[in-house]
C-alpha cells in the first residue's frame, strides 16, 4: 500500500499548510502532493502581505517535508509566462515569481512538474485529456505514458490551452481523460465536496465564492496509489 496526502488548490490560504502539517504528523504517508494554484484569490491583488505570508507558509512546509511533489497550476505559471487571467496581481508579480522559483530550486529535481505519476495514479492541476494527447502525440495508445509525461513536463507556454493539464475541466463531460485505465487526481474546478468519478477525483474543495464564503467542505484526503482508493484524513 502506498498513500499520498493531497493538498488541493491553496489560493492564498496559508492556514492550509498548518492544518495539513497537523494531519500529516498524526499519520504515515509515503508521498505528499500539492495540486497547484498556490496564489490569487478574490479581491486580493493589492494584499502583498498575504502573498508573502502564503509563500512563507509554503517554504516552511517544504522544509519540513522536503520530498513534497508540486504540480504547477494555471495561476502559478501565469506569472512565469506573463499570461494574465482572473486574480492576477501585477503588484505581487515579483513575489510570486521569486516564490515559485524558490519552490522549484528547493525541492529535489523533478518534484516540480505539470504531471506526476505514482503507481496507477496521475496527479496534475487539471487533468490529462484525450484531446490534448491527440493533438500533441497523435494516437496516444502508441506512446508510453511515462515518456509522454516526461515530454509534457518539458513543455512551456504551449500548455496555455483549454484542454491541457493546467486548464482542462473533464468534470463537465465534454473532455475524456487519458489513459482511461488510470485514475487521475486533480484540482482546478471548485467542488462542494470531493468529487469521485470513474477515473477522476476532483479536490478543489477549499476555494471560495466572491464574498469569501467557502464553496467546498475543506476536508483533506489521501489516495492509495496502488488500489486507486481514496479516504478522508481528519
Amino acid at each position: 500500500m502506498s498513500k499520498a496526502f493531497i493538498i488541493p488548490d491553496v489560493h492564498l490560504k496559508p492556514w492550509i499548510f498548518e492544518r495539513a502539517s497537523e494531519l500529516i504528523e498524526k499519520n504515515n504517508f509515503d508521498n505528499i502532493v500539492m495540486l497547484g494554484d498556490l496564489v490569487d484569490d478574490w479581491f486580493q491583488e493589492r494584499n502583498i502581505e498575504l502573498y508573502e505570508k502564503n509563500f512563507d507558509a509554503i517554504m516552511n512546509f517544504i522544509e519540513k517535508y522536503p520530498d513534497t511533489l508540486y504540480c504547477f497550476g494555471n495561476h502559478d505559471v501565469s506569472y512565469l509566462w506573463n499570461a494574465y487571467e482572473s486574480g492576477y496581481s501585477a503588484y505581487a508579480r515579483d513575489i510570486v515569481v521569486e516564490g515559485i522559483n524558490k519552490i522549484v530550486y528547493t525541492l529535489p529535481e523533478g518534484n516540480s512538474a505539470f504531471i506526476h505519476r505514482i503507481d496507477n495514479v496521475l496527479f496534475s492541476h487539471a487533468g490529462l485529456t484525450q484531446q490534448f494527447v491527440l493533438r500533441h502525440f497523435g494516437h496516444g495508445e502508441k506512446t508510453d505514458i511515462d515518456y509522454m509525461i516526461e515530454k509534457i513536463n518539458k513543455m512551456g507556454r504551449i500548455l496555455w490551452e483549454d484542454d491541457s493539464p493546467i486548464w482542462a475541466r473533464p468534470q463537465y463531460g465534454n473532455m475524456r481523460l487519458y489513459p482511461a485505465s488510470m485514475l487521475q487526481v486533480v484540482g482546478h474546478t471548485p467542488v462542494e465536496g470531493v468529487l469521485r468519478e470513474e477515473n477522476l477525483i476532483t479536490l478543489d474543495n477549499f476555494s471560495t465564492y466572491r464574498d469569501g464564503t467557502p464553496i467546498g467542505d475543506e476536508r483533506f484526503v489521501c489516495i492509495d496509489t496502488e488500489k486507486c482508493e481514496m479516504e478522508y484524513v481528519d
